[in-house]
């Protein structure tokens, strides 16, 4: 397996080297001025409708967590690392991972839970550098996330805060998949899915660690999809929606 990208890899520093017309560049300065079009250019056309059709074992996904200093980013709460995996079908393909300098202090409580101190985030690359590479990573991939809803508000923030866009990507939430496929679980918390699916425990709320083990639980729950028929992504919405 590959090692995990990293923020500020070669391929954004490749984008950096594009031309960005001036008078943008002096009001934001040159690598945030292309990071906010580059980021731009990758929201449009996420929807592309012939997604729906491919096969399973064709779809490309990225399963990523986030962790962030609280639950609220609307009361400034913000994110302190992405991690991310990268699947083709069923198969491995890369990983990401970064932590992320958002400029707010580091809860003491944030601290015990993740393993973040306010030293490794103070010598860390800036939002927009994370956010932008981890989009760069994602690309047109469908996204994968356990419980989709946190990790889409922060997205939104740090994506409007950086570049005044919103999500577009198609999102699958791994929660709604298990209550679908796991009717009588009763609980679907990640570490319940995951001694459900005979998923070892690793480290959890750690970025990388937990994305790891999503996308072992997805690629579970593709096992198990298709003995229902799900052949498409259009199969598995439908039954989602009908769940």
């Amino acid at each position: 397996m590959k090692e995990p990208t990293k923020a500020g890899s070669g391929f954004w520093r490749s984008l950096r080297s594009g031309g960005v017309p001036s008078a943008i560049a002096s009001v934001f300065g040159a690598p945030s001025a292309q990071q906010m079009a580059f980021i731009r250019s990758l929201s449009r056309e996420q929807r592309r409708p012939e997604v729906l059709h491919y096969p399973m074992s064709r779809l490309e996904t990225v399963v990523f967590d986030l962790e962030t200093t609280g639950f609220h980013p609307q009361h400034g709460d913000e994110i302190l690392s992405f991690g991310a995996v990268k699947l083709l079908g069923n198969e491995v393909q890369d990983e990401f991972y970064t932590l992320v300098n958002s400029k707010v202090s580091v809860p003491d409580n944030i601290s015990a839970l993740t393993g973040i101190t306010q030293e490794m985030i103070d010598g860390a690359p800036s939002l927009i550098d994370g956010l932008h590479d981890f989009m760069a990573f994602a690309g047109r991939s469908v996204l994968i996330a356990h419980g989709t809803g946190h990790d889409k508000a922060f997205l939104n923030a740090a994506l409007w805060k950086t570049s005044k866009i919103q999500l577009t990507h198609r999102i699958l939430d791994t929660m709604m998949i298990a209550r679908w496929l796991k009717p009588s679980l009763g609980s679907y918390g990640l570490d319940e899915v995951l001694e459900e699916a005979n998923i070892p425990v690793t480290v959890r709320h750690h970025a990388l660690e937990d994305a790891k083990m999503t996308a072992q639980l997805w690629q579970e729950y593709l096992r198990l999809m298709r003995h229902k028929q799900v052949d498409t992504l259009e199969d598995l919405y439908a039954h989602l929606s009908n769940f």
